[in-house]
């Protein structure tokens, strides 16, 4: 009787969800249903309910659906519950691709969906072949998803940047709009998402055998790499299919399944039957309510997903079962030894050598590479030296903060940006620059602090009852951050000059660094990176588990608020330098790890140095690759560290 009452709560729930959507859909129907037949002559509101209004009703209720399907067959054949379209790179793959087609084939037409499809191919096959070596462990997958996805996102922003006059629709596009002209996309979406559904269950029986591990599977006659494969290319076809078609929908590929599962259904079948339902009336919801509280197509339907996906995922949250290192494999080891503490020798020379060529070496007025002469030294190392410290100030807070987060949270995946840190403390700065005029750096970081320490609290919240388990917490931190960065993103489209102003900021450019600012970013780097060894033996502590540090006399609750203290005043400093996107604070511990650094107050140098090292590079590197334009060294971190923790990655073994 249990389990017939809990799977109940699965149909029931996805059923709410569906007919809120209607409701609200309704509700937006009611005043143009007069018009609903045809009238004599021009009626502008007949053709707006039958081109654009009910179109647009249904590509919401195909694409949800479609998205929902796609991240419950992940999770089923994964066997991960954070697998999706967005976390393992899938439609970050088919965006980039487009983008990069239709520069050179502005007419592109037909071809839309076979380009997403090799994007999104190409994206897979990149992050299997790295998390093959580690038996496709659940933490190899997702961290070699977020780094495609995220240097897939970073080469697309780079590219919509570089030719605006080309590609300025792609900045709505791109976040997942569902404005229709015409019933030509719900129509061809329509019959390719059915087939997609229809393959989907005949591949029930297989997905269900797939859960009970390969040698089970295999042992009841299952072909598992093929049957992994071709369920696999149902799953990436859906979500490429759906960013073709209307843009990148985050979120609905996670949340959906998620809520079908946690509300009961357990079997194979019932949540293929059940998620896209919900899925579907997430994203008709979500983008009602966009027409109710926000007319126009200003606002993006997949910027806004999260407002209300993510407040019913952490609802849900404490239903999620507790796991106890689903993430592991890359936890930095407890060594009383380093193996390799030359490297940090050859980091700190690296460093300096980095720093001194992003100082004088460069291009010219004319583009020709050179090094800086002597001769205008007073002219242009007023310019770039306060960038130069900046990005190193906040490339080693970064890297610090990372370390801190994995280490205090058990997750190796955690990070400022991961955690919805960085998205807190963008919206204390929004908020400081609508409450004040001109709001001074004090200001502004005191707002970033409250606003990231906010966050910290939450998640601390939300995670506590499962005595910090990686799933709760990641799971806790995407939710957050994903809520955090739509409302973000729903004030920057406001139209407001200071939304603007807000999204230029959050690409993370140096460009109006100042002396001030530089000199803040090096002393409060300084003083963060003092109280981080202060504090290392807490995290030594902390890392064994919380009954074996309090038994070793660590008073568990003071550490960890003095150490999620520190992390919302190291996250808020470097945000106001570098914006909240350069993933700095996620790459940064893994590479130092990679040098085979091991006790925690080597490894926090160590990740401090790799931090100001990609900062440099990228500030470096954002100043002359596209001379004499400049691109934001948030983007360009995201370019050049993520080959690099990839390399680590697949090294490991």
């Amino acid at each position: 009787m249990k389990v017939q009452i809990s799977g109940f709560g699965a149909p029931a729930l996805a059923t709410l969800l569906l007919f809120s959507g209607l409701a609200l859909a309704l509700l937006d129907l009611l005043p143009a249903l007069p018009h609903l037949e045809e009238a004599e002559g021009y009626d502008a509101q007949h053709l707006l309910l039958l081109y654009s209004t009910l179109p647009r009703m249904a590509t919401a209720l195909i694409a949800g659906a479609a998205l929902a399907l796609s991240g419950t067959i992940l999770q089923q054949v994964l066997r991960n519950p954070l697998a999706s379209p967005t976390t393992l790179g899938v439609s970050a793959g088919a965006n980039l691709a487009l983008v990069s087609v239709m520069l050179a084939f502005p007419s592109l037409g037909g071809g839309r969906d076979a380009v997403a499809l090799a994007g999104s191919a190409a994206a897979v096959v990149v992050i299997f072949s790295i998390s093959a070596r580690h038996g496709f462990s659940p933490f190899s997958l997702i961290l070699a998803g977020m780094i495609i996805g995220l240097w897939c996102g970073a080469a697309a922003a780079i590219l919509v940047l570089l030719n605006d006059q080309y590609l300025s629709g792609i900045f709505i596009w791109g976040a997942g709009s569902l404005s229709q002209q015409s019933w030509a996309i719900p129509v061809s979406l329509l019959p390719k998402v059915a087939l997609l559904a229809g393959l989907a269950f005949l591949a029930a029986r297989p997905l269900a055998l797939s859960q009970l591990g390969d040698a089970g599977a295999t042992s009841l006659g299952l072909r598992i790499n093929w049957s992994r494969g071709f369920i696999l290319a149902i799953a990436i076809a859906l979500s490429a299919l759906v960013t073709s078609a209307v843009g990148v929908i985050g979120f609905i590929g996670l949340v959906a399944p998620q809520i079908v599962r946690l509300a009961g259904a357990r079997r194979v079948v019932s949540q293929l039957i059940w998620s896209p339902i919900a899925g579907a009336g997430l994203l008709l919801l979500t983008d009602e309510a966009i027409k109710l509280l926000a007319p126009g197509d200003f606002v993006p339907t997949g910027a806004v997903t999260a407002l209300l996906g993510g407040p019913i995922l952490i609802a849900l949250l404490p239903r999620l079962g507790n796991a106890t290192r689903a993430l592991s494999g890359m936890a930095p080891a407890m060594d009383a030894t380093d193996s390799r503490t030359s490297s940090l020798g050859l980091l700190l020379v690296a460093v300096a050598a980095l720093a001194m060529a992003a100082i004088f070496f460069g291009r010219a007025p004319d583009g020709i590479w050179t090094w800086l002469p002597a001769a205008v030294w007073d002219e242009i190392l007023p310019l770039r030296l306060p960038r130069v410290a900046a990005a190193f100030g906040a490339g080693t807070v970064l890297g610090v903060t990372g370390l801190i987060l994995q280490r205090l949270t058990g997750n190796e995946m955690a990070s400022p940006e991961v955690l919805g840190v960085s998205a807190g403390a963008t919206l204390g700065v929004a908020a400081a620059m609508f409450a004040f005029a001109a709001p001074g750096l004090t200001v502004q970081l005191a707002f970033a602090g409250g606003g990231a320490l906010g966050v910290l609290l939450l998640i601390f919240l939300l995670s506590a009852r499962s005595d910090f388990g990686p799933n709760r917490v990641l799971l806790a931190g995407i939710a957050v951050g994903a809520i955090l960065d739509a409302g973000i993103g729903v004030l920057a489209a406001s139209g407001d000059p200071r939304g603007l102003a807000l999204i230029r900021w959050m690409s993370g450019s140096t460009y109006f660094v100042d002396n001030s600012v530089a000199a803040s970013a090096m002393l409060i780097a300084l003083a963060c990176l003092v109280a981080a060894f202060l504090a290392g033996r807490w995290l030594a502590l902390l890392q064994l588990g919380s009954e074996t540090a309090s038994e070793l006399g660590l008073r568990i609750a003071p550490a960890r608020g003095v150490l999620f203290g520190l992390s919302a005043i190291m996250t808020a400093a470097a945000t106001l330098v570098v914006g909240p996107l350069s993933f700095v604070g996620l790459m940064a511990p893994h590479l130092a790890h990679g040098l085979g650094l091991r006790r925690p107050s080597i490894q926090l140098l160590a990740a401090a140095l790799v931090g100001a090292t990609l900062l440099v590079i990228a500030d470096w590197a954002g100043r002359m690759i596209a001379f004499p334009y400049q691109v934001p060294a948030g983007l360009i971190s995201a370019l050049v560290g993520a080959p690099m923790l990839l390399f680590v990655l697949r090294r490991r073994p």
